[in-house]
Order: structure tokens, then C-alpha cells, then sequence
């Protein structure tokens, strides 16, 4: 009852004190007022009921009168205080009470204020509070709290503004940002914060205080879950490992701080941690048995930091593994890891399939997880690790790259040195390069003294290889002799140093595989060679091969063209795409009707993606426009010019000479043609525009299993379209322009109105080839019934069409529509049919 009476005096007593500031009373009052606020946030020991009110105020009342202040920071008693008035009481409200409390309001009003002096003094409190300690408060006041009465929101609010402070500030103040809020400096302080809060956990724990590092935790976890892990543990991996190494109470503590990470946030974590530790006995002395006990952290330690991730340097990998193998407890961790390290090595589709980078960071891995083998571990995993050695130098050894058979060969000899099979050790001969040193000199244990300071950006030193590149014993004897050799002091009579060097700039390396002279050969090396050149130089010489030998293309032209049509470019070839269509190009020119039926064959069939579709569309458009152009190749070339013969045996040479000079002083009222007319040749695509016309029109309203050209594939429907419109433009005075115009429109009729902006732009694309290729004698005729409703629909969407390039078309439709109709009007076999 004499806390309920207790709690009604708080309250009406801050109500008063707000009534009074807000009537803008005179400034002596605003100043009893504030002072009497400032009251309920004194430490000085009192008797029982003040201390009742001060908790009461700082659980009910704090929260509100900083809101309370922060709205009212305009008022003229807020300006009319002093400089030494406004630092002790308006600003020590925020300085002195619960820390939590006063953030939340700070960042709030910092989000809310306009920019000016108001918010100025706002920030500079923010940049007080953070410099004066109050964070380290702030987290020590959640360990204190073993029973946490707070809410799950409010751990979140307080969460999301602790680690996103620099982020707020900074979207708020712009380039007024204060330096502290930057994050270069925060986190390393907010770091720094922990660290206080965690030795105060320590003498806690000491003393017989309970303590709760959960919040302590999900700061931790956020803030490398966010990307700050490097900032963070830069300052606290150091910390923790010096102190750890003496203080068992640290050592419970930094353990039971990880324990407490979410799962969500315990990868970034721990990677940056193994980044951040000087040795494996740290990450130990740090993360204790976790591995053991939490499922994220073992998947984290023994699988993703070694398989499916290889961004991390050699010194990481020796923490990872060391750890693993400093306890006894740990150790059958590092069995498994090894079995999965060796599988991984030794699986041939992964040494095809996986970087470069992946497979030397899983090679550094096995020879490091064998180096920390015990004898006896060694001899129980001797059958497992001979046939990882036998079947992964295998599959390295057959790779065509030079690092990957190098690691293979390093690799061997390491392991069959470590197993000592029957006395014998495997011996190969590479060049020795600093990525072959550093894997040999895996296999010898080293210790990662962990004394060193760390670097100001937590970044670790050079590794121990650079500065202790030792090497096996039994690896390079041919060094040996070289470097003795070098020794000797006769070694400089047979020297070479006074030859002038060949000049080999110009030179061109030679390649092992040479290009196929044959068409068939090339398409064998399509079809079932492995070895990237070879398929590079088949797909290369393929189109000239096609052009140059139309009888032997003519045997193969439908099987080549089914390979390059499902060819997939697995080995990165440069201009893959452009050699495949220039290929099929060929194929089509030079075998047409073949070829020609067989794409437009499978471009309706099941099975093929709408990429493979579209391919074929592009191919036969760009076969029709070479056809219908004037064949190069019917021309004969003339003797003279093209054997160049010797100038002095020359006899047309002098008679060009007189001819050049005759003209130049002869002067002619007029000239006739100065360049002969050009030969007529025949159209090559005119008797085969049926071919590539009509077979398209054949299945387009049957939808297939992965294809509905009237469905949702609106892409390649314009395509389609326009692709027939193509070749209705370059059929212009064949014989079966007609068909074709007839044919064509009774098919885009159907989807004139369209909603799709590229099918509606292919049809009046489509129409407008029909009025300039069809001849006007047959528009009339055969298509009297359309032409004017046509043109009626033409206008309509000249005028109201939403897309500006349909609009233009339908334009220009109607310009040919109109002179073809007048043109045909205006002839005597229009006049005839009309009487």
C-alpha cells in the first residue's frame, strides 16, 4: 500500500514539473523543475522511500520526460538556460539515467528533428553518450538481469540501434557527420564496450553474482551477421586470448558468450573469429568445446570453412585444423574431416569442375590434416589415404592444366612420404614456384606463436611459409645441385653472359593441336572430343570447311547442324556463340532445303528451351538475306588481276598507263556510264522462300509440353512474326509471293490486338513487308475482302496504339497500303473488273 502511495507522489509530482515547464513559466521555475527531475537520477544514498521513487521514476517516468524534453526543445526557457545550467540539467538527464532508455530517445528525436541548432545539441549529447561509457552501462545492465523483465521488441529496438547507429547518423546528418558516429571508430569503441562489460561479467562471477551474457551475445552476432566482424574482433580477439590465458572465469565466459550467439548469426561469427586469433590455441582457450555441443558451429568449423568455402589464407586453415586437434575430445573431428577432405581431393568430377582456387585451398587442407596426424591414427586411416593418393593423383595427373597435375604430383609425394609404403617414396620432377613451395612445406609442423602484437586492421601478417620456407628432405635434390653448382667457383668459366640474346618477340606459340582439314574430322571432334582446343579449332575452321567443300557438306550438312544446335559452350571458348551461328549459316546456304526443313522441324518439337527457339529464328533469317543477295561466287575472277603477274613481264601494265593519261587531257562535252553495268545474277533465295515460309506456319497453335507460342512465350511469338515478316520482305517478285502475303496476313490477323508490345510491333512489321513485296496486280485479287477492314485497323492503331514504334509502323503501313491501292485503282485491269 506505501509503495502504491509512493509511485501516485512520482507521478503527479514529474506531471507538475511538466505543467510547469510547459507554460512557459519563468526561468527560476523551469529550473526548479528541471532540478527536481534531475533529483530521481541521484546516486547519493537516501532513506527507503526516496530510494522507491527514484526506481519508480526511472521504470515509469524516465522514458517520458526525455521524450518530454526532446519535444520541447524549442520552448524560450530551453534557450534562455545557460551553457553550465543546460550541461548539468537538461543534458544530464540523458546522461545519467537508465542507458537504454536514453539511446532509444536520442536516435529517436534524431530522426524527427529538422536540420539546425536543435538537432546540433541533440547529436553532440549522442556523441557524449557514446564517448562517455554509457554503452559499456548499457550492456552491463542486461547481464545484471538474469530474469529479464524486458520485452523481446524492445531487445530488438535497442539492437537494431546499437549496430546501426553510424548507418542512421549518417542517413540523417549527410555530410554533417560527427567522426565518432563513423564507422571506422564506433565499432572499435563499441568493441571496446564489450570488453569493459565482460570484465565487470568477471568480477561479478567472482564476487557470486549471477550474470546473463545473452544481449552481450546478440550484439556480438548482429554485428557480424552486418559485416563488422573484422572491426569488431580486431580489438576483442586479442583481449579475450591474453586474458583467457591466464583467468579460467574469462575462459567460461568467452564460452558461454559464443554459446549464447543465435544460430542465425554463429557462422559469421565464428568466421570471423578463426580470421581474427593469433593460433589454434586461442580459438581453443575462446571457443572451448563448442564444436562438440552446437550443431551450426561443427557444420561451420569441420565442413563449410573447408569445402564449400576457399576464400580464407593458409594461417586460417592452420587455426581450423589446429584446433580440432588439440583436445582429445576434438581429435575424432578431425578424423571426419579428414575423410572428407581426402574424398573431396580425390573426386575426379571436382578436379574438372571446381575452381582452380577451391582445389589448392582442399589440397593445403589434406596436407595440413596429415601433417597433425598421430602414427597410430596414421596407420588406422594407411588403406583410405593410399587409395585417396592412387585415385586422386590420377585424376590430377590426366588434367590438362599445369597447376592441377603440379598439386596432384606434391600432393603424391607427400602423402606416400608421410605413409612410408614399403620404404619407397614417390619422386616427380615440376618447377618450383612459390605455390609448390608453400604445399611442400605444409607437411612440417609448425607453431603459430601467438605473442605477436596484431595490427592495427586486424589483419594477420605474412604466413609462416614466407618466413620459414622449409622444405621435405626428399623433394628437390635437382635445387640442391643447382644451388652447389652455382657454388663452385669454376661454375662462371662456361657462362653464356657474353652472347648477345636471340630476339624471339616475333614468335608465336605453336599449338599441340592442329585445326581438322576435313569436315567429317571436325565434326567427330564436336561430337566426342574432350580436349578443349581441338573443339576450339573444330568450331573455328568448321564454317570455312562448310563454304569451301559444298559436295562433302552435302553428306553431313543435317547432322552437323543437329550438334551445333544442342553444342553448349562448356570450355569458354571466345565468340562461342557467333562461330556456332556462322557454322549453321553456312549450313544452311549451302544445303538449303535439307538443313531449312530440319530447323523448322525442330523448331516446334519437345524438348528444346526458348534460348534454342530463338536460335533457329536468327539463323534462318540470317540465311535468307545471304541468299537473296548476288552470289559472289558466279563471277569469274579475272586472269590478270587476281595472279598479279611481275611488272616487267606485264603487258597490259604500259597500255593502262597511255589510257590513264589520254583520258586525263582528252575533254568531252558529255560521258556515258563510267562503270559497266552489273551482271545480272540469280536470286538464290526466291525458289526456296517456300522452305523457310510455310513449314513455320504449320504448328503454331498446338501447344507443347515446354513451348505455347500463343500462351505465355510472347518473346518468341514477336520473334516469330517478325522472322516471317523477314521473309515475306526478301521473297519481293519471287513466284510465291503471293502464297506467302495470303498466308501471312490470314495469320496475323488473329493476333493484331495482342496485348504484348513486340508481337503487336512484328505484325504491322509483317504487314508492311506484304504491301511492299506482294505485287499489286494480286492485292485486289487475293486479298480484295481484307484490305479495307485492314485499313480501317490500321488507322485505329496509327492514332491510339500506346506504344510509339507500333504507332509509326501503322503509319507507314498505311502510306503503302494507300499508293498500292491508287496505283492498282488507277490501271486499265482495275477499270475492266470494276465494269
Amino acid at each position: 500500500m506505501a509503495a502504491s502511495i509512493l509511485s501516485t507522489d512520482v507521478r503527479l509530482e514529474v506531471s507538475q514539473c511538466f505543467r510547469s515547464l510547459t507554460l512557459s513559466s519563468p526561468k527560476q521555475d523551469a529550473i526548479h523543475s528541471l532540478q527536481t527531475l534531475r533529483s530521481y537520477l541521484d546516486e547519493t544514498p537516501d532513506d527507503a522511500s526516496a530510494s522507491v521513487q527514484k526506481a519508480e521514476f526511472r521504470r515509469s517516468h524516465f522514458t517520458r520526460t526525455l521524450q518530454f524534453l526532446v519535444k520541447n526543445i524549442q520552448a524560450d526557457w530551453f534557450h534562455g538556460l545557460t551553457a553550465s545550467q543546460r550541461s548539468e540539467l537538461w543534458d544530464g538527464l540523458f546522461l545519467r539515467g537508465p542507458p537504454d532508455q536514453a539511446l532509444l530517445v536520442l536516435m529517436e528525436g534524431i530522426g524527427e528533428l529538422r536540420p539546425g541548432s536543435n538537432l546540433d545539441h541533440l547529436v553532440s549529447i549522442t556523441e557524449r553518450f557514446i564517448q562517455s561509457g554509457r554503452l559499456a552501462d548499457l550492456l552491463w545492465s542486461f547481464c545484471l538481469t538474469t530474469d529479464p523483465i524486458d520485452s523481446p521488441q524492445l531487445r530488438e529496438a535497442l539492437l537494431a540501434r546499437i549496430v546501426a547507429l553510424p548507418d542512421l547518423t549518417a542517413n540523417k546528418l549527410q555530410h554533417n557527420n560527427k567522426p565518432a558516429f563513423l564507422p571506422q571508430q564506433y565499432y572499435p569503441l563499441l568493441a571496446k564496450e564489450m570488453l569493459t562489460a565482460l570484465e565487470r561479467t568477471c568480477k561479478a562471477l567472482k564476487d557470486g553474482t549471477s550474470c546473463s551474457l545473452s544481449f552481450v551475445a546478440q550484439t556480438l552476432g548482429k554485428l557480424c551477421a552486418q559485416g563488422h566482424s573484422g572491426l569488431l574482433l580486431a580489438v576483442m580477439a586479442p583481449k579475450m586470448s591474453g586474458c583467457t590465458r591466464t583467468d579460467m572465469v574469462w575462459q567460461r565466459v568467452c564460452c558461454k558468450l559464443l554459446e549464447n550467439v543465435p544460430q542465425r548469426w554463429m557462422e559469421s561469427v565464428l568466421t570471423g573469429l578463426v580470421q581474427a586469433v593469433r593460433g589454434p590455441g586461442a580459438l581453443g582457450r575462446i571457443m572451448g568445446n563448442l564444436v562438440l555441443t552446437n550443431k551450426t558451429a561443427r557444420f561451420v568449423i569441420t565442413h563449410k570453412l573447408l569445402l564449400l568455402q576457399y576464400k580464407y589464407e593458409t594461417r586460417t586453415l592452420r587455426v581450423v585444423l589446429g584446433y580440432l586437434a588439440a583436445d582429445k575430445d576434438r581429435r575424432p573431428l578431425l578424423i571426419q574431416v579428414l575423410r572428407s577432405v581426402s574424398q573431396a581431393w580425390a573426386n575426379p568430377s571436382a578436379v574438372k569442375h571446381t575452381p582452380l582456387e577451391q582445389q589448392l585451398y582442399v589440397s593445403k587442407a589434406l596436407l595440413l590434416c596429415v601433417c597433425l596426424l598421430e602414427d597410430g591414427e596414421l596407420q588406422e586411416l594407411r588403406s583410405e589415404l593410399l587409395q585417396c593418393m592412387l585415385g586422386g593423383m590420377q585424376s590430377h595427373l590426366d588434367s590438362n592444366v599445369v597447376r592441377i597435375r603440379h598439386m596432384g604430383m606434391i600432393v603424391g609425394e607427400c602423402l606416400s612420404s608421410r605413409m612410408n609404403i614399403n620404404g619407397t617414396k614417390l619422386k616427380f620432377e615440376y618447377e618450383q614456384d612459390e605455390e609448390t613451395r608453400e604445399l611442400v612445406s605444409l607437411l612440417t609442423p609448425t607453431t603459430m606463436d601467438e605473442s605477436e602484437p596484431e595490427s592495427e586492421d586486424g589483419v594477420s601478417p605474412p604466413e609462416e611459409i614466407r618466413e620459414n620456407p622449409s622444405f621435405c628432405n626428399d623433394s628437390s635434390p635437382n635445387e640442391q645441385e643447382i644451388k652447389s653448382s652455382k657454388t663452385e667457383p669454376d661454375s662462371d668459366l662456361d657462362s653464356d653472359d657474353e652472347f648477345t640474346p636471340y630476339d624471339m618477340s616475333g614468335d608465336q606459340e605453336i599449338n599441340k593441336a592442329s585445326p581438322p582439314r576435313y569436315l567429317r574430322d571436325c565434326l567427330e571432334n564436336l561430337i566426342s572430343s574432350e580436349d578443349p582446343e581441338r573443339v576450339e579449332l573444330s568450331l573455328r575452321v568448321a564454317e570455312g570447311l562448310v563454304r569451301k567443300n559444298s559436295f562433302a557438306t552435302k553428306e553431313i550438312s543435317v547432322q552437323l547442324s543437329k550438334v551445333l544446335l544442342h553444342m553448349e559452350d562448356k570450355y569458354s571458348i571466345n565468340g562461342f556463340l557467333a562461330l556456332r551461328q556462322a557454322t549453321m549459316v553456312a549450313l544452311v546456304v549451302s544445303d538449303c532445303v535439307p538443313v531449312t526443313e530440319f530447323l523448322n522441324t525442330e523448331f516446334y518439337s519437345l524438348n528444346y528451351s526458348l534460348r534454342q527457339r530463338l536460335d533457329i529464328l536468327e539463323v534462318l533469317v540470317l540465311a535468307a538475306q545471304e541468299l537473296s543477295k548476288p552470289n559472289p561466287g558466279n563471277t569469274e575472277p579475272n586472269v590478270t588481276t587476281d595472279l598479279a603477274p611481275y611488272p616487267a613481264n606485264n603487258t597490259a601494265h604500259w597500255q593502262q598507263v597511255v589510257d590513264k593519261r589520254i583520258q586525263a587531257k582528252t575533254k568531252r562535252i558529255s560521258k556515258g556510264a563510267s562503270h559497266p553495268p552489273a551482271k545480272a545474277t540469280a536470286n538464290r533465295y526466291a525458289p526456296v522462300a517456300g522452305y523457310f515460309f510455310f513449314p513455320l506456319l504449320r504448328n503454331y497453335d498446338k501447344p507443347q509440353v515446354t513451348f505455347d507460342l500463343l500462351g505465355s512465350d510472347h518473346m518468341v511469338l514477336g520473334r516469330l512474326i517478325h522472322t516471317l515478316g523477314v521473309f515475306m520482305h526478301l521473297a519481293v517478285n519471287a513466284p510465291v509471293a503471293a502464297q506467302m502475303g495470303h498466308a501471312l496476313l490470314d495469320f496475323v490477323w488473329a493476333v493484331r490486338y495482342h496485348t504484348d508490345q513486340m508481337v503487336r510491333r512484328g505484325v504491322l512489321f509483317a504487314v508492311c513487308s506484304i504491301f511492299m513485296s506482294m505485287p499489286s496486280q494480286n492485292l485486289l485479287v487475293d486479298l480484295a475482302n481484307q484490305l479495307f477492314e485492314a485499313r480501317s485497323w490500321l488507322a485505329d492503331v496509327a492514332e491510339g496504339d500506346l506504344d510509339a514504334d507500333c504507332r509509326s509502323l501503322a503509319m507507314q503501313s498505311l502510306v503503302l497500303l494507300d499508293k498500292s491501292l491508287k496505283k492498282q485503282l488507277q490501271s486499265p485491269q482495275a477499270l475492266s473488273i470494276e465494269s
